[in-house]
């Protein structure tokens, strides 16, 4: 029989073992030659990073972006509320780089979907109107009063057609914001009611996705605009570097202009002193003769009333014969403008 001294110690752990084990050592700040030690680097703050939604813009960009949107929203608003002789409203409510596959899942089913090219450029486009905003907008140009139209369904070939006209708009004034880059014109080529399949461009493309919020009657909808990022990038960088030229060259201040019908106007011209204060005892109480002294000063502070509204300050003076007033200084407007006809300030 063996002795029982030599056999192995057991392999279990006590919980004060376990915690000494699994307990975080002391981290060095750093290591010789000014390397982080990897415990250092353990303790630094973590951040969640996420790389499944692409930026290609900069914030910047992204900003000068969304300012040449708000004017095509507004040409737009104005121009289907002539075509549907009744008040749409549409706004910005986003404006981002998202992947393909993001942006087709994020399409309702059923919903229409119009495609259309961009000619001269590559690639397809989609637009989207939800139902029943497509069904307002058909039933206004039947003749009716615009009202939502309840359920949703795919629209058919005649209601197809006629949604069809208001996508030409739509795409119309977007592809008018980018005139003075490249003349652009749109052509529906297709339609779908559901984004699951549809194969236009690779799942990982890049697509600018543009999200406007769409009042129409009693009707609150999204109508979501999707280009792939290959097919607008021309448009958008000839766009920003225009918008950054413009920016950079600030207009020349604009000069008035004198016109010979100027000549024979008279304005009268008054200079005045705001000399002191007195009672109404006291100025009961002048007889001729009597001296009221004034500053030594006043004199160089002579203001000049044109119409009634003081303009300069001056030095009152003499010149041969005649009393004169250098200006010396204009006064701001805001003093003019507390001014009545007769010269008075109003406390």
């Amino acid at each position: 029989m063996a002795d029982e001294t030599n056999e192995p110690a057991s392999a279990s752990f006590d919980q004060k073992e376990v915690e000494q084990m699994v307990a975080p050592a002391p981290a060095e700040a750093v290591a010789p030659g000014g390397v982080v030690t990897a415990t250092a680097a353990a303790q630094q703050a973590v951040r969640p990073v996420d790389f499944r939604n692409p930026v290609f813009l900069s914030e910047a960009e992204l900003r000068r972006l969304r300012q040449s949107h708000d004017d095509f929203v507004r040409y737009l608003g104005a121009r289907l509320s002539l075509f549907l002789r009744m008040e749409v409203t549409l706004k910005v409510a986003s404006l981002a780089t998202v992947t393909y596959a993001k942006f087709t899942d994020g399409l309702p089913s059923p919903t229409h979907l119009g495609l259309f090219k961009i000619e001269p450029i590559p690639g397809v486009g989609i637009l989207e109107l939800s139902p029943r905003l497509a069904l307002s907008f058909t039933d206004r140009l039947l003749g009716g009063r615009g009202l939502e139209i309840a359920g949703d369904r795919p629209l058919t070939e005649i209601e197809t057609a006629l949604v069809e006209d208001v996508l030409v708009i739509i795409l119309e004034e977007w592809c008018g914001q980018w005139k003075s880059e490249l003349p652009a014109k749109p052509a529906i080529i297709g339609s779908e009611n559901s984004g699951r399949f549809l194969q236009t461009s690779p799942r990982d493309a890049i697509v600018l996705a543009l999200t406007l919020e769409c009042v129409f009657g009693d009707c609150t909808e999204q109508i979501r605009l999707g280009l792939p990022y290959y097919t607008a990038e021309p448009l958008v960088k000839k766009m920003l570097v225009r918008r950054q030229k413009e920016a950079a060259v600030a207009p020349a201040p604009r000069r008035a202009e004198w016109h010979a019908s100027y000549d024979r106007i008279t304005v009268p011209v008054r200079a005045e002193w705001d000399a002191l204060e007195l009672t109404l005892r006291e100025i009961a109480c002048l007889r001729v003769g009597d001296v009221i002294e004034l500053p030594a000063t006043l004199c160089a502070e002579t203001r000049v009333l044109m119409n009634g509204a003081p303009k300069f300050v001056g030095t009152v003076g003499l010149d041969t014969d005649r009393v004169a007033v250098q200006l010396t200084r204009k006064l701001p407007s805001e003093e003019s403008s507390h001014a009545q006809p007769d010269g008075r300030k109003i406390s």
